[in-house]
Order: C-alpha cells, then structure tokens, then sequence
C-alpha cells in the first residue's frame, strides 16, 4: 500500500471513530495517517496531526499535544530546507509563512518545556531557516521569554505574555504551555496559576 493509501485508510478510520465518540482511537488514527502522509503529501500529514492535536488538547492532553507540534516543526523544516520544492514559494506564499511562523513558535515551546537551552538551539535554528520569523511578534515573544526564564524574572515572564495576548489572543494550549514554563521560574511557587 503507497503512503498516501495508508494515510487515507487511516483518515476514514478517524472519522468513523469520532462518529463513535472515542476521542483516543480518532486521535490515534489521525497520527498514523499523519505519519503515513509525511513523505508523500506533507501538507495533508499537517492537516492530519493539526486534527489529532486538536482533539488531545480537547482531552486536556497537552503533553502528547506538545509531541506532535514539535513533529509539524521537523516537517517544515524539511520543506523549508528542500529550497527546490518550496524556495521562493514560501516567501511568496503568506498562508505557507503564517503556518511555519505558527508551529515554530509552539514547537519552540514545547523544547522550552524540556529544557531551556533545547528552546535557545531550536529557536537559533528556526531564525536560520526561516528569516521571516526573527520579526515575528511569536519570536520577539521566545525571546523576552528566554531572558525572564534565565533571570528568574517571573514578573517579566507575565509582563511579555500580557503584552502578547492583548494583540493575539492565547489558546487553551499556548496558555497551559505558558503557564508550565513559568511554574519552572524558581521563587514563582505555584502561585495562583494565573499568567496576567
């Protein structure tokens, strides 16, 4: 069977379990199609794994969420390093530049999560490849973040993030991400959860 039949089989299998009512096994089969359709239609394996997010993030399973948007990064990377297949395109295309800017950002989080100095690298790597994204307001925001974090700032961190929603306003998942990384500042405490 191609990849692309495989994605498919799995995406009917999704369906017909969100028809069921089970979220699991639809998110599950979402992946498999996601990871059927990397090589042969990357932008239908996105679709697929934007499907199963959504449904984990509806679940309250953020760090299985979080996995997955780090697999959307490594795919635009591979696109946007093939300059053949997407080259000028992508700095033509604003849908293509708006989505790379988008899962960069929460796939820079997700590295945040583990490890400060993951988020530093990837962050570095994704400037590199993508020059549209160092003036993005999601990158400006990485980068006070970084510094808060590094600081031990927790006023700082909050200061960023308020100042970032009252433009663009945060999801259910950007905010449970935010909110892990800024328990991780020492001196916060669990404090009452709150990020404004």
């Amino acid at each position: 069977m191609s990849s692309s039949a495989a994605g498919n089989a799995f995406c009917q299998a999704a369906k017909l379990h969100m028809q069921l009512q089970s979220k699991h096994d639809s998110a599950t089969s979402f992946v498999d199609a996601g990871n059927a359709y990397k090589k042969a239609d990357p932008q239908e394996a996105i679709n697929c794994l934007n499907a199963a997010i959504d449904i984990y993030t509806d679940m309250g399973r953020f760090t299985i969420a979080a996995k997955h948007h780090i697999t959307i990064a490594e795919i635009y990377e591979t696109e946007l390093v093939d300059i053949e297949k997407i080259g000028a395109n992508t700095m033509d295309n604003p849908l293509l530049k708006y989505s790379a800017k988008d899962y960069f950002f929460k796939a820079a989080l997700c590295h945040f999560i583990v490890d400060e100095l993951n988020a530093k690298l990837a962050l570095e790597k994704y400037e590199e490849m993508f020059p549209a994204f160092t003036d993005s307001r999601e990158c400006k925001l990485l980068k006070k973040l970084l510094e808060a974090h590094e600081e031990q700032n927790s006023e700082a961190y909050t200061e960023a993030v308020k100042e970032f929603d009252s433009i663009s306003r945060l999801d259910q998942w950007l905010t449970t991400m935010l909110l892990r990384i800024k328990k991780s500042i020492q001196g916060d405490g669990e404090g009452d959860g709150d990020l404004k």
